[in-house]
């Protein structure tokens, strides 16, 4: 059922990434409202809840509906909420490139675009897609499908303050039909300290698959080729 929401969405990717293409799909399947998107010119993969204080944005339109500038995810939020003469309901970001899973929340740009967003009151929720790089390949189309059902069970449940969803889909390899849906919490395993020593220094090397899990939890359950739902919580 589509309903009256107006969605704002942004990526960590960068503006001509499928992902945000696929999130675009999936939004425009729930929502009958045109949705708005404002998204970073280069990719800011990494690079958490930096905002740009010191130099000037540059915000421009592409089309109707679709902007782009030279800041950060979070900065997309903030302009758009600021600057961009259209309300939105909700914050989406991603489709992330790669999963989004445990600590990952605390680095990842995709995230804290929506948490921006929830610092000002906007209800949101961060996608993304796990995958092994160089074995498996990502099926948009699939993950566009994927990304409208849940954020439909998303629309049905009362927005709590102060809190976002981040979602992960699993590695689709030797993946059949519709992955469960399974809201769990947020792994809170640090990612592994390893690091090979190079000419240049010290460069990570950590596998990011072999990673410290807890059952049940959302690296766990995403890993096991669940559709992973958590709740974060700001405070």
């Amino acid at each position: 059922m589509s309903r009256d929401v107006r969605f704002l969405l942004t990526n960590d990717d960068g503006v001509a990434a499928e992902g945000l293409a696929a999130l675009l799909t999936a939004a425009r399947q729930v929502a009958h409202l045109p949705p708005l998107v404002v998204a970073p010119e280069e990719c800011h993969s990494g690079g958490s809840h930096k905002v740009t204080t010191h130099s000037p944005l540059r915000l421009r339109e592409l089309e109707a509906g679709r902007l782009v500038t030279n800041g950060t995810p979070a900065d997309c939020v903030r302009l758009a909420l600021s600057q961009v003469a259209q309300p939105v309901d909700w914050v989406l970001a991603g489709i992330n490139h790669g999963g989004n899973l445990g600590a990952d929340v605390y680095l990842s740009g995709t995230v804290a675009a929506v948490r921006e967003g929830v610092l000002h009151g906007k209800p949101g929720a961060a996608f993304s897609y796990y995958h092994r790089k160089g074995v498996s390949q990502l099926d948009w189309p699939r993950a566009a499908g994927w990304v409208a059902q849940v954020l439909a069970t998303l629309l049905e449940r009362p927005a709590e303050p102060g809190t976002f969803w981040n979602i992960n889909l699993p590695n689709p390899e030797n993946l059949s039909g519709q992955p469960p849906i399974v809201f769990c919490d947020v792994d809170p395993s640090p990612l592994l300290l390893d690091y090979r020593q190079t000419e240049e220094g010290l460069v990570y090397s950590g596998n990011y698959h072999q990673r410290p899990r807890v059952a049940g939890k959302d690296v766990e359950r995403c890993f096991a080729g669940n559709i992973t739902v958590s709740l974060v919580r700001l405070h």
